[in-house]
């Protein structure tokens, strides 16, 4: 008799703790830090597909997209500060701003790219060379790298490009004369970001309308290290396979301003 009225208190507080857990899950999500995965290769060489990474929520502040689904509503930022020019920053575009929160899980995506132009710069691509502010930006040769997709051989050029605030990091061309090694003049707009890709010849980034400028309040937060890599040779369960599958050089692996 004991046991069939101790049941059901067994069984509410079980839910009690699931709900708990819940609630601190979210919170820890929404203010600390969350995971991310790459699914396309826009950031190559500096983030690969298959790169799992922790980025870090409170590090420019929060908005209404550092909480799940944005479901929180107000505007602007809390605790601001604002990113440093060649951070690696994970953003939602403006288009996909006002999706009711119910839908955002469906409809909408995060973005990863790095900063690059400031509020009041102009930013422009000139045969391949990125200006900012009509200043040249700096690139040293450093490697070829050859991909072999379906038998077909492509041979990229890896530089070492310094922005103006003194930030070295590694971007990937095809050529000096693909559709967007020719820009017009970006002029960034107040409280707006300017973002690329480190694959410069392969990557939606704000050089197209769909991304665009992106303001502040649309910052989510900073890509800090990658905690897990897979090269997609297999996956995460099948353990027997992980020495061939884990990139173990990357593990941990601290991701560079």
């Amino acid at each position: 008799m004991t046991e069939t009225k101790n049941k059901p208190n067994k069984i509410k507080e079980n839910i009690k703790a699931i709900l708990w857990a819940a609630v601190i899950a979210i919170i820890i999500r929404s203010l600390v830090g969350a995971p991310f995965n790459i699914p396309s290769g826009s950031m190559i060489p500096s983030l690969l597909v298959g790169d799992y990474l922790f980025a870090s929520k409170y590090t420019y502040g929060y908005s209404k997209h550092s909480f799940p689904f944005s479901f929180i509503p107000f505007s602007d930022r809390l605790f601001y500060k604002e990113p440093e020019r060649g951070d690696v920053v994970i953003f939602r575009r403006v288009q996909d701003s006002d999706i009711p929160y119910w839908k955002r899980a469906l409809t909408s995506e995060d973005y990863i790219k790095r900063l690059i132009g400031m509020p009041g710069d102009t930013v422009q691509v000139k045969n391949g060379r990125l200006y900012i502010n009509g200043e040249l930006i700096p690139r040293t040769f450093k490697r070829y790298e050859t991909e072999t997709t379906y038998g077909h051989s492509v041979t990229y050029t890896i530089y070492d490009e310094t922005l103006p605030n003194g930030v070295t990091h590694e971007i990937m061309e095809l050529s000096d004369s693909g559709p967007v090694d020719n820009t017009p003049i970006y002029r960034v707009p107040e409280n707006h970001f300017f973002f690329m890709g480190d694959n410069r010849d392969n990557s939606q980034d704000s050089r197209f309308d769909m991304i665009g400028y992106i303001p502040k309040e649309n910052l989510i937060g900073k890509a800090q290290f990658i905690f897990y890599s897979n090269n997609g040779e297999s996956p995460f369960l099948a353990f027997w396979n992980w020495g061939q599958s884990i990139r173990w050089d990357r593990l941990f692996m601290r991701i560079k301003p």
